[in-house]
């Protein structure tokens, strides 16, 4: 007699897009039966959202978990990119679900490592993990997310961060200088406003206001038709404009310097883990040393950093199979 099959309802909700999927669970195996993405600032608030997925797929959901972005305080979240009060009771309620859980898209992300498979990964840095020892993992999108994974003596406990709006730290000249612009504009700058897609921009708008590169017309005209950011990590790729490769280096720079800040202050010997929807677009990039440069320039302890593995998350829904592991099985 075949064990019987749970249904869940897992989502990724994100300040560009919002992954919502249908899993069924047998034993400890997570198969997908309907994935939807949709647009967030389409919308007014989730709730729409779920509606919308629930009467395209019915079925008799057993529990769900939702990964935000954004802190979760209690049973509710309020989205630092988008105008939202995510409520869970309220999520439960509204559309008849009897146990919705939130946790943060990191979190999620994390308790995604142990859903995906090692050909799911690209290394960076090969170096040693220690058994049973602590990771991180680092993600920009459309915002910066951070966490980490402790080991409690039995298993690996995700706990979610909101790092990525601490202070940033410039390490140079250029950095300090580029703070100083950011501070202009925004008053605070987190890292968030460097390591993000808008992040991308904010360089890049820094290094043409600051006279340094000029900006070809040709470029201005691309970025009136397609979203600013993509745009100049694939121009820098291919290494068609010269600003749009310095914003990237300088991008990747404070990249590895921010994982590396991360891998110290959770002594992330087991390994650190870079994901979010950037990182698997650039991985040429982050592969040609600049990242590791700056991961390890941290002084008396750069040969402690050497040591530690860092991996690129392929898989784009590492934080959607995180909250469908949680739902499933936590």
């Amino acid at each position: 007699m075949k064990a019987e099959r749970a249904v869940i309802l897992a989502g990724d909700i994100g300040g560009t897009k919002t992954n919502l999927a249908l899993f069924s669970v047998q034993g400890h195996q997570l198969t997908a039966l309907k994935k939807t993405t949709f647009l967030s600032k389409r919308y007014p608030a989730v709730e729409p959202i779920l509606a919308e997925f629930l009467a395209q797929n019915l079925a008799e959901i057993s529990s769900s978990c939702l990964a935000i972005a954004g802190p979760v305080i209690g049973r509710k979240s309020k989205t630092p990119n988008l105008c939202w009060l995510v409520d869970a009771d309220e999520i439960s309620r509204s559309l008849n679900l009897g146990s919705v859980v939130l946790i943060n898209d990191l979190e999620a992300t994390a308790y995604g490592l142990f859903a995906l498979h090692a050909g799911e990964f690209i290394i960076l840095n090969p170096g040693a993990a220690e058994p049973k020892s602590n990771m991180a993992v680092i993600a920009a999108g459309t915002g910066l997310g951070e966490a980490f994974l402790f080991w409690n003596g039995a298993r690996f406990c995700p706990s979610a961060s909101e790092g990525g709006h601490a202070d940033f730290a410039p390490r140079d000249a250029l950095q300090i200088e580029l703070l100083r612009y950011l501070e202009s504009r925004f008053g605070h700058v987190s890292y968030e406003r460097v390591i993000s897609g808008p992040g991308l921009l904010n360089i890049y708008d820094f290094l043409r206001d600051s006279g340094r590169f000029s900006e070809p017309s040709w470029l201005r005209e691309k970025f009136s038709l397609e979203d600013p950011s993509a745009v100049i990590s694939e121009v820098a790729l291919s290494g068609k404009a010269e600003i749009c490769v310095r914003a990237l280096d300088l991008f990747v720079s404070v990249y590895g310097a921010e994982a590396g800040n991360l891998a110290l202050k959770g002594k992330a010997t087991g390994g650190v883990y870079v994901g979010g929807g950037i990182a698997p677009k650039i991985t040429e990039k982050l592969k040609d040393g600049i990242f590791l440069e700056a991961f390890v320039d941290k002084g008396r302890y750069k040969e402690f950093l050497s040591g530690i593995p860092v991996k690129v998350i392929m898989n784009e829904e590492a934080a959607l199979m995180g909250a469908a592991y949680y739902a499933a099985f936590r």
